[in-house]
């Protein structure tokens, strides 16, 4: 037994673990299981028994205890309906969780949909499946990068990173801009430092902007690794379709961005809104870009700590499952490699500073002058909290006080700053080898200089596989995969809905 008559583990060590794994909604055992590895077992021990007691004690109850009906998920879902009026069964169940704290068994929302949307099924059945193939030799193989443009109407740019093997976001970032190779630069710098280690390789479509990345991690990787001097360590995608980032927006745009586009579409079409005027768009970005990067977070957050649906239809050799924050952070546990190369700081300070200047415009939500103006204008109005109720009252609060401010800037311009900012790509660089198998699926990772696994690769992933705990799907498909050995990951990614449910997986 886990326990084995030793004392519990001190609450306030345990606490953070459990509310971790409780968010990633993994079961009673699990959580013990993963606790183990979280305390000194010379000294404390840890069952099922003591948890559900710990568990009580923080006030975690499971779906059969809250005992959720139709009737007691009705306003909850009224109020997240306006925000997801997209979002299907196995999602809403999802955002109740996450957003609400309400522990609901997907059989109520069906219910629930039944009841009250029962033309939503007949949407569910109306779209069609989408797949596409892509290999990853493991985790940390590779970071793919990718700019969403359907907000620029609105003067709002997103940009995301995914790490394609566990599905995590590595980050989703809404800003006036998503062109300025310095900002999207920062973007990634802020996340392996937060790490401390790094992806094999980067990727991304073609395009200027992707320069700093392309460049600073070329450096972070030959700083340590001088074998890698004169080969690019980023993938550009010129004829494939850098996938992971389209999938991620196109999941974005059906269980996100619909509510959120419907706010903004009023407050235009309100008349309330201008992307021509420049007072307009600077409330707008002092009001809105906050307020919805607090959204995206908790989107990322979800997104991260909620499995994806199996797919049973995948012709996979190897593939986890589970959740994308404990496959990334726990590979061995899912029989998978890590080639996360961890950075030292000096070296990330140095392309910081070779690349970043954080005194750049680009970096300021709003003008420096207009920003402290705007903040007073705030202040006086009593600090109103912003909500996608409030949201557009304080904008237009703002608007009408900033109008008739005194101490209003006299001039009040809008940041340009892409043509000064061009980053001419490194000289003399290859770029990596990338292959390809005659079915269509492709490799552009970083292992194997771009080639793929090494035998001693191999060789580590028949340990894994053949561990008694792994949760993953084995198996070789010769004909799919072109490959001699199972290591060689590959996916084939839904981007759109099956004709039975909402596909909430990668």
């Amino acid at each position: 037994m886990p326990n084995q008559n030793k004392p519990t583990p001190p609450l306030d060590e345990i606490t953070p673990h459990i509310l971790r794994l409780w968010k990633a909604r993994q079961t009673n055992r699990q959580i013990v299981q993963e606790l183990q590895k979280c305390i000194d077992t010379t000294r404390y021990g840890i069952g099922l028994t003591t948890l559900l007691k710990v568990r009580k004690t923080m006030g975690l109850q499971c779906t059969r205890q809250q005992r959720h009906t139709v009737k007691t998920i009705r306003d909850a879902m009224l109020d997240l309906r306006a925000t997801y009026p997209n979002a299907g069964a196995r999602e809403m169940v999802s955002l109740l969780y996450h957003e609400r704290e309400m522990s609901v068994a997907r059989r109520v929302v069906t219910e629930y949909f039944a009841l009250y949307e029962p033309e939503l099924v007949h949407q569910r059945k109306a779209c069609h499946l989408r797949r596409r193939h892509f290999w990853a030799a493991g985790m940390n193989d590779l970071f793919a990068v990718d700019q969403h443009d359907k907000w620029l109407r609105f003067g709002l740019g997103l940009h995301t990173g995914i790490e394609p093997f566990s599905g995590c976001i590595m980050w989703i970032r809404v800003w006036h801009s998503n062109q300025n190779p310095q900002l999207i630069l920062s973007y990634y710098l802020n996340t392996i430092e937060a790490l401390g280690h790094m992806p094999m390789v980067t990727q991304s479509d073609p395009g200027s902007e992707n320069y700093g990345i392309a460049n600073a991690h070329t450096m972070l990787r030959q700083y340590h690794d001088k074998a890698l001097h004169g080969t690019l360590q980023h993938c550009w995608m010129r004829t494939k379709k850098n996938v992971m980032p389209e999938i991620a927006w196109s999941q974005l745009r059906r269980w996100f961005t619909p509510g959120f586009e419907n706010l903004l579409d009023h407050g235009v079409n309100s008349g309330w809104y201008d992307s021509n005027n420049t007072l307009q768009v600077m409330v707008f970005h002092w009001v809105f870009i906050p307020w919805l990067q607090q959204e995206l977070d908790a989107y990322q957050d979800r997104i991260n700590n909620t499995a994806k649906r199996r797919d049973h239809n995948k012709y996979v050799p190897i593939l986890p499952h589970g959740v994308p924050n404990l496959i990334y952070h726990s590979a061995e546990d899912f029989g998978a490699l890590d080639f996360k190369i961890q950075i030292e700081p000096k070296a990330l300070d140095f392309v910081r500073s070779l690349y970043i200047k954080p005194s750049h415009c680009v970096f300021d939500l709003v003008p420096e002058g207009f920003g402290k103006c705007i903040q007073h204008c705030y202040n006086d109005l009593g600090h109103p909290v912003i909500t996608r109720q409030s949201v557009w009252d304080t904008y237009r609060l703002l608007l009408d006080a900033l109008q008739l401010a005194d101490e209003l800037p006299g001039e009040i311009q809008l940041q340009d700053d892409e043509d000064e900012d061009f980053v001419p790509l490194l000289d003399d660089h290859q770029d990596l080898p990338s292959r390809e198998d005659p079915n269509g699926a492709y490799y552009m990772g970083g292992v194997g200089g771009g080639l793929g696994l090494d035998t001693e690769h191999c060789h580590q992933l028949d340990v894994l596989s053949h561990s008694d705990e792994l949760d993953i799907t084995t198996g070789i498909d010769e004909s799919l995969v072109g490959l001699d050995h199972a290591g060689l990951v590959v996916w084939e990614f839904s981007d759109c809905e099956s004709d039975d449910e909402m596909v909430d997986g990668w």
